[in-house]
């Protein structure tokens, strides 16, 4: 298949992302090229998830951190639901964490936003030949560093938080109350200070202060 080929359906996107001005340059650069057209758009991941159970979309580009659902957790409900979807990790962090988190959770591929109008259109060719793409520039340094660790007993550790454990720290991290908190995952507010008091006591962490620093490394929030 070529890139202009007129007998080939283009490939229906779905773009997520809280900026509506990133949207657009980023709509831009998609609908330019002849194989790809943007069919859909979301301001935050669970909304995203919530068009993609719709259908008529071959591939997700989610942003990863949006507010109510990220990225990331977006993109393990739609790997885990929707196998057959494509899904591409847009940043504006060239981070590890991200980069083995975003393959950990069904992603075809991971391009920062600072290189998306150079990769992005690749990155989506690759993600529709079931192919993996992480941008040129950082493939040598994430893989030395990811080995060096391996080398020097420390892979990548098991997820420390549960989904739910990791849909409260998120909602505390933005500062919601435990009863806010309750409210929106419909549980109660009990249950929230349980959640919270086992994600501190499994991260070593003493505040929400900490908490909050946490998350944004972990992509659950922007700074």
């Amino acid at each position: 298949m070529t890139p202009a080929d007129p007998a080939v359906r283009p490939t229906r996107i779905l773009l997520a992302d809280d900026h509506a001005l990133v949207r657009r340059g980023v709509r831009l650069i998609l609908d330019g090229e002849p194989d790809l057209t943007v069919v859909a758009e979301a301001e935050n991941g669970a909304d995203a998830v919530a068009q993609a159970r719709r259908g008529g979309i071959d591939l997700a580009v989610l942003d990863i951190a949006m507010p109510r659902t990220t990225g990331l957790q977006a993109a393990r409900e739609l790997s885990r639901d929707l196998p057959d979807l494509r899904i591409l990790m847009l940043t504006m962090y060239d981070n590890e964490q991200y980069f083995f988190e975003a393959l950990r959770v069904g992603a075809n591929g991971y391009v920062p936003k600072s290189v998306a109008d150079r990769d992005l259109v690749e990155a989506c060719r690759a993600a529709m030949r079931d192919e993996p793409f992480v941008y040129p520039g950082v493939v040598s340094t994430l893989i030395r560093t990811h080995l060096d660790r391996v080398r020097e007993g420390h892979p990548p550790p098991d997820r420390a938080v549960t989904p739910r454990e990791e849909e409260v720290l998120k909602l505390v991290a933005e500062g919601h109350t435990s009863r806010e908190i309750a409210a929106m995952l419909v549980i109660s507010a009990k249950t929230v200070e349980r959640h919270r008091a086992n994600i501190l006591q499994k991260l070593g962490l003493r505040d929400r202060l900490e908490l909050t620093r946490y998350a944004i490394r972990a992509g659950l929030v922007e700074p």
